[in-house]
């Protein structure tokens, strides 16, 4: 598909025209069907990365309050002894799915949102890449979520664990369909993760604006870039897992049956190689948001940028070497676990390299306490309790202990909960005047805050105790009798937890509140309310679709801030003197606007490429003939895409005035 240009929705300006754009006779190179700029199929044909972006964000907060919701489940089966509200069986399944959702389909995807929408416009970039497989990654996304949701309505859901320990996943002990919806499932959305990470990484690396060298990069899209070459490494390491799985399920082949010879901890390494970096693709794009929020909300730059940059690459690197920390019970041998607790230390150092820049950046400045400001604290707080707790995990003997109770279910709560939930949430405000052209509720957004602090201090906070008094991680039911007395005493702790799980719930359902009565009746947001400091901020909010009317030419780190204040002397010394405003800025863009504008066409083969995976998987496990049928759809979806022109051709344009368009090769 041909790069084209769109009807302009910018007003002519004095002193300057505004971008021309081109409307093609048609916009698809094969069905050659114009589509509109608006409606719904201008959203299920877009690749548009802010769309796409938007697309991630909605459907994984979806995918959040389904995972939500089985979490509920589990608390209150677990509020009190001798409970019979879930079977057992139900209740594998629950937190099977709880965790798989929040991890896959949540927290992942959610990032990827903020890394579409947002890194274009960081580096200066009126795009992604690869338009195309971007809006192809989003199906296989969507599509692989609803594949693996369906398995509660064919025959129950995937019931080993979000890590499906070998042999407890064999047919044998899962003889339903749960596992193979679970295997097939996390393969389709692997597309969209390895297809999502090529595309940022082509896109930092290539299309940053004139003078954006790598170590004047926002952090953000720094931490992005790490996360994508760890996707890039470890997503083909679960891949080969599944794929082991699923012919040992479907096929009847025998990787991971000892009666055949073969070894189930094959399985385990597999799966925590892939495993441990995974908890840093899920926190680092977090920690990319704090970096962020904070420096705008100190009224400071950020300390030590480069220690936060290489730290953050250091992070992705040792994550590499630590994965058998998860297996010391297994028996590895006192070599491997004197190794892996080493590493396990070590990763702690550039982590605390993190919290002390952040607390630097902080002190003397100019604090404003604002709700994402108060969600960035709140992650700092929260990541290093559960950090300081995941230490004591490079300790082999009290891990071996630990390794499967409720101490470790605290631990990665307080770790992915309170770190990366908790900056996907100071995320969520500081960017959504820029998204939205509309303020959040400060007022809401604290309500939000306070109850999402207390209840989850009260839910996982007791875990710890629960815990090392020896409750097992994944019991149904405890008895009564066997409870304890006192401070130990396990059925109030579960209490305490059950009801701190419904406290967490209410501060979700406050910013889905806030949401709401923002989308109804919230005020318009300045250009630049933060008064912030990179280049997202020199756009129109919401951007323009081909985000900049002129790619800017970066000077400094923090170019945003260093186009509105100058350094002048004074008596006092020097200070920051504002010279432009944000609207000025903007209007000196639109002023000089370049005449011609390319952007990329829409297309339906991305979605038409990506639904046939699932019908492939359906055919799988229920009917081969369905897969041969998905396998078509395929095959022909990826040949018609191919058949795109990429070269426009002037016969379909209107040409604008002021010449014809030049002729350019397309994204994929």
């Amino acid at each position: 598909m041909a790069i084209i240009e769109r009807p302009s929705t910018v007003p002519a300006l004095a002193g300057g025209g505004a971008p021309q754009f081109v409307t093609p006779s048609s916009s698809y190179g094969v069905f050659r069907r114009p589509v509109s700029s608006t409606g719904w199929r201008s959203w299920l044909f877009t690749v548009d990365h802010k769309k796409l972006g938007l697309m991630y964000g909605g459907a994984a907060m979806f995918f959040f309050l389904v995972g939500g919701v089985e979490a509920l489940l589990i608390r209150t089966q677990l509020a009190a002894p001798d409970n019979t509200l879930l079977s057992a069986s139900l209740y594998n399944q629950l937190f099977t799915m709880h965790a798989t959702t929040m991890i896959f389909l949540f927290v992942m995807p959610v990032t990827t949102g903020f890394a579409n929408y947002l890194v274009p416009l960081q580096i200066g970039a009126r795009d992604v890449a690869f338009p195309r497989l971007n809006a192809f990654g989003f199906w296989c996304f969507l599509f692989g979520g609803i594949f693996l949701n369906t398995s509660w309505f064919l025959g129950g859901a995937a019931d080993g664990g979000w890590f499906m320990y070998q042999p407890n996943a064999n047919a044998l002990f899962s003889p339903s369909h749960g596992v193979d919806f679970w295997s097939l499932g996390l393969q389709i959305t692997g597309i969209a993760s390895l297809t999502g990470a090529l595309n940022l990484i082509v896109t930092i690396l290539n299309m940053r604006a004139p003078g954006m060298t790598l170590m004047k990069m926002p952090i953000f899209t720094w931490m992005v870039l790490v996360v994508q070459f760890l996707l890039v490494f470890a997503i083909p390491v679960i891949t080969v897992a599944l794929f082991l799985l699923m012919f040992q399920r479907v096929f009847g082949a025998q990787f991971f049956n000892v009666d055949a010879g073969a070894d189930p901890l094959l399985w385990q390494h597999l799966f925590w190689i892939f495993g441990h970096p995974e908890v840093y693709i899920l926190i680092l794009p977090s920690f990319g948001i704090v970096s962020e929020v904070l420096p705008v909300f100190s009224r400071k730059p950020l300390f030590g940028y480069k220690f936060v940059v290489f730290s953050g690459a250091a992070i992705g690197f040792i994550g590499w070497g630590v994965w058998a920390h998860h297996m010391f019970a297994s028996g590895l041998g006192p070599v491997s676990v004197a190794v892996f607790s080493v590493s396990t230390m070590l990763i702690a150092i550039p982590t605390g390299v993190k919290i002390v820049n952040w607390t630097l950046t902080m002190w003397g400045g100019k604090l404003r306490f604002t709700t994402a400001m108060l969600f960035a604290i709140g992650l700092i707080v929260e990541f290093t309790i559960g950090g300081l707790s995941g230490v004591t995990h490079s300790v082999s003997p009290s891990d071996t202990q630990q390794t499967d109770t409720y101490y470790i279910v605290a631990h990665f709560h307080y770790v992915l909960f309170g770190g990366a939930v908790f900056g996907i949430f100071a995320g969520f405000y500081y960017w959504w005047p820029k998204v939205f052209g509309k303020m959040l509720s400060e007022t809401l957004g604290k309500w939000n805050f306070w109850l999402m602090v207390i209840g989850m201090n009260l839910t996982f906070g007791p875990m710890h105790i629960l815990g090392l008094q020896g409750q097992p991680r994944r019991m149904v039911v405890y008895p009564e009798k066997l409870t304890g007395e006192g401070f130990f005493n396990l059925h109030f702790w579960n209490t305490v937890a059950s009801v701190g799980s419904y406290i967490l719930a209410t501060g979700i359902l406050m910013f889905l509140i806030n949401v709401l009565h923002t989308a109804r009746k919230g005020a318009k947001a300045p250009l630049d309310p933060w008064d912030a400091r990179s280049l997202e901020w020199l756009t129109a909010s919401p951007p323009k679709a081909h985000n900049f009317d002129v790619i800017p030419h970066v000077h400094a780190l923090d170019e945003y801030f260093h186009l509105k204040y100058e350094e002048v002397d004074t008596d006092a010394g020097p200070r920051l003197v504002k010279v432009k405003t944000a609207e000025e800025l903007l209007a000196e863009q639109e002023a000089n606007a370049d005449e011609h504008i390319h952007m990329p066409s829409p297309s339906y083969w991305p979605m038409i490429v990506a639904i046939a995976l699932p019908i492939i998987a359906y055919g799988i496990i229920f009917s081969k003939v369905l897969a041969v049928a998905g396998g078509a759809i395929l095959l022909l979806g990826m040949f018609a895409w191919s058949l795109e022109p990429s070269v426009a051709d002037d016969s379909d344009y209107d040409p604008p005035q002021g010449g014809a368009p030049s002729k350019e090769l397309a994204s994929v």
